[in-house]
């Protein structure tokens, strides 16, 4: 039995064991009483009665072991065309003293915190403030709208909100404070306070009654910096808000103790990844994968990260992401299959890549969305190291299926991010709830309970936790993407299962694309489907049936609507296509067809069920749909 095979099974037969061992990951100021609380299925919790503080973790104890001169923080951003480089121990004084600042403005363990930047250093040092707080913060994607940011803000309820005053694109400045302004005039709860960042691109105005000068606030912290605030195992470190069908944003917690063991395990196992290498994850702090593999994950392990204000083109060119390796001797490099295809069309040759020494690199990583073959053969030949699909979720937190670098390198296969990680027991399972066999497509789910790291729950709301993940199968957790496995354990991913699309690695609800459309008062009913890009992976296209008797004209119609859901949902939504249509089809019921509509724009034979109301509205729609 090889070591990959032995952990699996080991963690699955006796997850209790298993997990206590790698307890020892992280240091606890009070042991757990135990690795597994099964007490109340199927609300799980890990390691309770254990206390830590992840701040101490990520940063206190490397510099007490002596290695606070290691750099723990490399900012690099071309977009203003600066570098720094932050130490474990200055990245820990300038976290004590905004911790100290957000405890002068009134912030105590369990209170919550907004934070809306860009990828900046203080987005890094607002995030572990909170955790060496005790505090929950909830991270939002800089410049996402306001009436986004809002229903976040009534979700949370945070005390304070943390912003910068701008983000910076390659061709624009983006003002931020209007927006969270905007955000807090629609929302029902008000923040006592918004501390706010001035990036000279960009100043913002501040109003002297509610709002709070970054700097300022982070010198009269720096007189009274807060020390590490123990936590329970199973407290809250964060809620990251991810899109929901019903168009009600989810709350996806993550508790501390099973979050920093998992992702401790994770960097040496999945990634190979070891105190003092150089990591980059080419993210942003307002996605999951920006939390787990930007911020926490390479600090718990005492790992250089690489936090990049950049895109993979156009900052300045494709040559962006060689660089960054080059010049930072980056050895493990983790992106989506949108931005390796970003920059595969700028420079399909790799002339740029030739410009660059990346004798450090030895693995690439992607994850997000489908990694095609001609982009993992692509980027394989430019780099000549191992390209690795693995995947994961939002409510994961960290791999479920992954080649384990770390563990045991495996066989790549193409189209396949190899096999379950231990502590996920992945099964596919048919319409009926009973085991597909090899090579058949059914749902991805994973045996309860889920491993540390996983959601425990949905901020405030465990009625619809169990409804939104646990309820389709008895004693399974539903992904919601469907695949199958093949004859040798490899799991291969081929969709979602219901309407959210996967836009450049972004999960977004069709149903809040559709809200927005529907509004328009021309606007009888709408659909809206997530369609294939070459770049983007995938991108949303919306179909509309007009009122009788409406008089407008179609384009401007298009354009109206295209700025509403720019202006409600965000740019992050791509969303550039409206079609004008006599009818969409339905069943008798009155249910859209949209599977049937995403069948037929992919270029496959619809499945159209027995109670289709009119199979000509969907005859008649053909051609529009396979229309690129």
């Amino acid at each position: 039995m090889g070591r990959y095979a032995d952990a699996f099974h080991r963690s699955i037969d006796d997850p209790e064991t298993f997990w206590s061992e790698q307890a020892g990951l992280v240091d606890w100021f009070s042991q757990p009483e135990r690795a597994l609380d099964d007490s109340n299925p199927p609300l799980y919790r890990w390691f309770p009665g254990g206390t830590l503080n992840t701040c101490f973790n990520a940063l206190d104890r490397h510099v007490v072991a002596g290695r606070g001169d290691q750099p723990a923080l490399i900012y690099d951003s071309p977009v203003t065309g600066q570098q720094r480089s932050f130490t474990y121990a200055e990245l820990l004084e300038r976290v004590a003293a905004f911790a100290g600042a957000l405890r002068q403005l009134g912030v105590a363990k369990g209170d919550r915190v907004l934070i809306y930047m860009p990828m900046i250093p203080e987005a890094v040092i607002s995030m572990l403030a909170c955790a060496r707080l005790g505090a929950v913060h909830s991270v939002v994607f800089g410049g996402f709208a306001a009436s986004e940011l809002a229903t976040r803000i009534d979700d949370a309820l945070p005390d304070v909100l943390v912003a910068a005053s701008c983000g910076i694109e390659p061709s624009r400045v983006v003002a931020y404070k209007p927006l969270l302004d905007k955000a807090i005039s629609l929302a029902s709860h008000r923040p006592r306070t918004c501390v706010v960042l001035q990036r000279p691109q960009g100043a913002a105005e501040l109003d002297d009654e509610h709002d709070v000068d970054f700097e300022q606030a982070m010198r009269a912290g720096a007189a009274d910096p807060a020390e590490c605030v123990p936590v329970a195992a199973t407290d809250p470190l964060y809620v990251l808000y991810t899109s929901g069908t019903t168009g009600k944003p989810k709350g996806i917690v993550r508790d501390n103790g099973g979050h920093a063991v998992a992702l401790a395990w994770s960097m040496a196992n999945v990634y190979d990844v070891h105190p003092g290498q150089v990591w980059w994850t080419a993210s942003d702090v307002g996605w999951v994968v920006g939390h787990s593999y930007i911020v926490y994950a390479p600090l718990l392990v005492g790992a250089t990260s690489v936090l990049y204000e950049g895109k993979p083109v156009g900052t300045p060119d494709a040559g962006a992401f060689w660089r960054v390796m080059a010049e930072h001797g980056v050895s493990g490099f983790f992106t989506a299959p949108t931005a390796i295809r970003a920059v595969k069309k700028e420079d399909p040759d790799g002339a740029l890549r030739r410009e660059h020494d990346l004798s450090a690199l030895r693995t690439i990583f992607v994850a997000g969305e489908r990694l095609d073959p001609d982009t993992y053969e692509w980027v394989t030949e430019q780099v000549g190291v191992p390209v690795v699909d693995h995947w994961w979720q939002t409510e994961s937190g960290w791999p479920i299926v992954a080649n384990l670098r770390g563990l045991e390198p495996m066989r790549l296969k193409p189209g396949s991010p190899s096999v379950p990680v231990p502590g996920w027991d992945v099964q596919v399972l048919d319409e009926h709830g009973q085991p597909a066999s090899a090579g058949d497509e059914g749902a991805i789910c994973v045996r309860l309970p889920l491993p540390p790291g996983a959601l425990p729950t949905l901020w405030g709301d465990d009625d619809r936790y169990v409804a939104s993940y646990l309820s389709a199968f008895d004693g399974y957790y539903l992904s919601g993407d469907s695949g199958y496995v093949d004859e040798d354990g490899y799991v291969y991913v081929m969709g979602r299962t219901d309407d959210v699309i996967n836009v450049a690695g972004h999960r977004l609800s069709t149903g809040v694309i559709e809200g927005v459309l529907s509004q328009h008062p021309a606007v009888a009913e709408c659909a809206v489907i997530g369609v294939a890009d070459e770049t983007k992976g995938q991108v949303p296209r919306g179909f509309v049936v007009l009122k009788t008797g409406a008089e407008i004209d179609e384009e401007a119609l298009s354009a109206e609507l295209v700025q509403a859901v720019r202006d409600e949902v965000g740019p992050v939504a791509v969303f550039r296509s409206v079609s004008v249509v006599p009818a969409l089809p339905k069943t008798r019921s009155g249910k859209i067809l949209r599977k049937s509509m995403r069948e037929i724009a992919a270029g496959k034979d619809a499945t159209v069920p027995s109670t289709i109301e009119d199979p000509g509205v969907l005859d008649t729609l053909r051609p529009l749909l396979r229309d690129p």
